[in-house]
């Protein structure tokens, strides 16, 4: 029998060494998918047949001695991309009809040879922190199925987590990928905006939304971003390129670290989880003791909120118009579509203008840190149902409540990323976030990955994926 590979990396040199075939890779997968779809609801849409025939042509491609970046190796996408031939239904009800054309950030994964399975999936428009829905039911946590893997990109989250894929490629528009790797025990990376395209759309919700990797390594998720990174010439934003494979391998300097536990000021309740704090301080511990200076020191974020709510807002708004039967949208999305409707015109624009005056005054911070430490959530992982039957307001107190300290990133624009921080005494996983300036991706991932050498967190899978690690890594 052939040996499966753990990991994207390790899956990438098994595939070129020849000690498995592509074939091999996504048969497991599909077969794993169907398996634990029933009970994790990580998939919205599978492309058995096609992805089948396109392993073959990999294979083809292999024994040939071609070689790409990701050539053959199974992937998942979340449903907020675009996939040739399926429909890009965003978490929603109804007949959506069939793209017709890849998005850039797919095509990207394409030309790089990769095997897309299936789409993920996501919580409508994007707008939870959990990944559930009357248009597909509830996504469960693979560390314990009573709990949410948190959301947007909850359905990327579980499939990785669990080792249904060895990636996935998520967004983020408030957390979207922190939240869910966090939650998930996984690296999430959001890149500074405009790093990875979101073409057909020239911006993603109004600027604040970046595609980014989930992935169990640092090299894994830097493997990933790598291969995605780049622009389209309709894209509204292009950052400066950056080396991110290099990165993953490279030792930081001695780093003056910033740990704050302050997030930006909301109008909801704000409380911090005893076992999310204790989980921080041992990532600032961890840090320190390998040479770092941890201080603590909160970023000044002034009135960021100002400008996230009509961006968002407003973002939901043009999705919702999307919708081929806007009677099965929740009714939190009209409460929040009509709020777009409101916050648009001079409020949006206001609310654009107001991002360089925040990232100055946000940015001071740089001038004396290198990177900026807090935790990824407030809260460990909710149950499933958490947010069921509450109100707009309702839902957005405890969204807000839950996960205050992603989302002023995504007004910035700026790179952070996720990485584990241990376990609640329940078992449930915990996350902390780096955070820095523009483009400074290469930097947090050297720094993450100086942190998992020491930690080891790829080496404790949720439980029940124990078979699915044997087989992974090779055992009989």
């Amino acid at each position: 029998m052939e040996r499966t590979p753990s990991g994207l990396t390790g899956t990438v040199r098994a595939l070129a060494a020849g000690d498995v075939t592509s074939r091999a890779l996504v048969e497991e997968a599909l077969r794993r998918i169907e398996e634990t779809q029933p009970v994790l609801n990580a998939f919205r849409r599978l492309r058995a047949e096609a992805a089948l025939a396109e392993a073959d042509a990999a294979d083809r491609r292999l024994a040939a001695g071609e070689r790409a970046p990701l050539l053959g190796v199974p992937l998942a996408v979340k449903d907020d991309m675009d996939v040739a031939g399926l429909p890009t239904a965003f978490g929603c009800a109804g007949r959506f009809p069939p793209r017709a054309a890849d998005s850039e950030a797919v095509r990207r994964l394409r030309a790089a040879g990769a095997v897309i399975v299936g789409k993920t999936n996501a919580p409508e428009l994007g707008q939870f922190p959990v990944t559930e829905g009357p248009a597909f039911g509830s996504t469960r946590n693979p560390w314990n199925t009573r709990h949410t893997p948190g959301g947007s990109s909850g359905g990327a989250a579980a499939a990785v987590a669990a080792g249904l894929v060895p990636a996935a490629l998520g967004s983020d528009g408030a957390g979207s990928l922190r939240i869910p790797a966090a939650w998930t025990h996984l690296i999430g990376i959001k890149p500074q905006r405009g790093r990875v395209s979101t073409w057909p759309e020239p911006e993603a919700f109004h600027g604040i939304t970046s595609h980014g990797p989930l992935a169990r390594t640092v090299a894994d998720a830097a493997l990933l971003l790598h291969v995605v990174s780049g622009s389209h010439r309709g894209d509204l934003h292009r950052p400066p390129s950056v080396g991110l494979l290099a990165a993953a391998g490279r030792e930081p300097r001695r780093l003056r670290i910033a740990l704050s536990f302050r997030p930006a000021y909301a109008v909801a309740r704000q409380w911090l989880d005893p076992a999310v704090r204790e989980a921080t301080l041992r990532v600032a511990g961890r840090l320190a003791a390998l040479g770092h200076d941890v201080v603590e020191e909160d970023p000044r974020y002034g009135l960021v909120g100002l400008s996230f709510v009509p961006r968002s807002m407003a973002g939901i708004r043009d999705w919702a118009k999307r919708a081929p039967d806007r009677t099965l949208l929740d009714p939190r999305t009209h409460v929040n579509a009509r709020n777009g409707l409101l916050l648009g015109g001079p409020v949006l624009r206001a609310a654009r203008a107001a991002e360089g005056p925040l990232r100055r005054r946000v940015g001071e911070i740089f001038g004396r840190f290198d990177v900026v430490l807090t935790p990824a959530t407030a809260v460990p992982p909710p149950r499933i149902g958490a947010l069921d039957g509450l109100s707009s307001r309702e839902t957005d107190a405890r969204t807000i409540a839950a996960c205050p300290y992603a989302w002023p990133w995504n007004v910035l624009g700026w790179p952070g990323v996720s990485v584990p921080a241990g376990f609640t005494a329940d078992g449930l996983p915990l996350g902390a976030q780096l955070l820095g300036p523009a483009s400074g991706e290469p930097l947090l991932i050297s720094l993450a990955a100086q942190l998992e050498a020491d930690q080891r967190w790829f080496e404790r899978w949720p439980p029940g994926a124990g078979a699915l690690r044997a087989v992974r890594e090779g055992a009989s």
